[in-house]
């Protein structure tokens, strides 16, 4: 005789199709940097230029770190036709044949806030916070099986926004960077919405049984907790 808890307990573990568990994961947007309350005040034109450039020079850790995850995530796939599109992300980053890629535009976005080259490449910076959570993420793509560390990668899905709320709020409220400066911004916007398209791919393929979807939550949330804890470490060295 089936107990009243059976049914609930079968519901629990009814994997979600793929349509739904892709509804869960875009539903983590809600923890997503863009609500951080220095994000906020970035947004709003309440941040100092001091309180600018450190955001700049820290989240530069960050920049140069990614093609070491996704070079880690090369690493541990053996399947050839994911290595060749996740390649591109490498090459968005580090440039390629006269294309000067992500890093390079992140420079140039600290040059026009101020920071001079040199300072900013050599991390001398970094608030020891920023470098903890970034480290942290890195070495998770390193151990973790690839289709995990494919599935951090899908804060991506919120990022768009994030790139077109800068574009359109910073020339207003701070009208002293200059504006090639905010290139970085519009670049990754395009770049961003093609690799969720695959990330999302790996994702929804993989993580098919209920157990694995909440797994796949449990580590889109760790990477959100990254992003927010990095602005954390920000906030609190420049308050």
């Amino acid at each position: 005789m089936n107990t009243p808890a059976e049914p609930l307990r079968l519901a629990e573990n009814t994997p979600w199709n793929r349509q739904e568990f892709e509804a869960q994961l875009r539903a983590k947007g809600a923890g997503y940097h863009i609500h951080h309350p220095f994000n906020v005040k970035m947004n709003e034109g309440r941040l100092r230029p001091d309180q600018i450039r450190a955001w700049v020079a820290n989240r530069f850790y960050y920049q140069i770190r990614i093609p070491q995850k996704d070079a880690a995530i090369i690493a541990n796939c053996p399947d050839r036709d994911t290595r060749r599109k996740w390649v591109r992300r490498i090459l968005d980053h580090d440039g390629y044949d006269g294309h000067e890629g992500g890093i390079e535009a992140w420079v140039r976005l600290g040059e026009a806030t101020g920071i001079p080259r040199d300072d900013l490449l050599s991390l001398k910076l970094l608030v020891p916070g920023v470098r903890f959570a970034v480290d942290a993420y890195v070495n998770f793509a390193r151990q973790a099986p690839w289709q995990e560390a494919v599935c951090s990668s899908l804060t991506e899905m919120f990022a768009p926004q994030i790139h077109k709320d800068r574009l359109a709020n910073w020339p207003q409220h701070y009208p002293w960077i200059q504006a090639e400066g905010l290139h970085y911004f519009r670049s990754r916007i395009p770049l961003a919405e093609r690799d969720v398209e695959h990330g999302l791919h790996v994702t929804l393929d993989y993580f098919t049984t209920r157990p694995q979807q909440m797994r796949a939550l449990e580590i889109l949330q760790f990477k959100l907790d990254i992003l927010w804890t990095m602005l954390d470490a920000i906030e609190k060295a420049h308050p």
